[in-house]
C-alpha cells in the first residue's frame, strides 16, 4: 500500500502559476505509475498529467499541454505538477493517484489514463483560478 498527501493548491489569478506536490509514504519511482487527476463540480474526474513507472512515458491532457509539467523526485518519493499560464477552466480539486505498473526493459508503454485504473488516491488539493 501507499499513502499519498497532496499540497500546494490555492487561489491564483489567470495567467499565474502553482506547483502541486504529492508525497508518497513509500518508494514509488520504479513500482508505480503516478498521476494527477482533477475534478470540477458536476464533472467527471479526468487525467491531467500521468507518468509511467521510472518516467519512461508521460501523458498530458490536450487542455494542459504546453502549460503543465509533471515530474518526480525519486529520492524524496514526491510527485510534482508545475502549472503555468493557469486559466479559470483549470479550477478543480486536484488529486494525486498511484497504481502498480510493470517495468519491462526496452518497452515504453503509455501510462493508464482512467481514474478507475488507479488504486491509491490522496485527499486532494483545491486549485481556484480567477479571471
Amino acid at each position: 500500500q501507499v499513502r499519498l498527501v497532496e499540497s500546494g493548491g490555492g487561489s491564483v489569478q489567470a495567467g499565474g502559476s502553482l506547483r502541486l506536490s504529492c508525497a508518497a509514504s513509500r518508494y514509488t519511482y520504479t513500482v508505480y505509475c503516478m498521476g494527477w487527476f482533477r475534478q470540477a463540480p458536476e464533472k467527471e474526474r479526468e487525467g491531467v498529467a500521468i507518468v509511467y513507472t521510472a518516467g519512461v512515458t508521460t501523458y498530458y491532457a490536450d487542455s494542459v499541454k504546453g502549460r503543465f509539467t509533471i515530474s518526480q523526485d525519486s529520492t524524496k518519493n514526491t510527485l510534482y505538477l508545475q502549472m503555468d499560464s493557469l486559466k479559470p477552466a483549470d479550477t478543480a480539486m486536484y488529486y494525486c493517484a498511484a497504481t502498480r505498473c510493470t517495468l519491462v526493459a526496452g518497452t515504453r508503454p503509455p501510462p493508464p489514463r482512467l481514474s478507475t485504473d488507479y488504486n491509491y488516491w490522496g485527499q486532494g488539493t483545491q486549485v481556484t483560478v480567477s479571471s
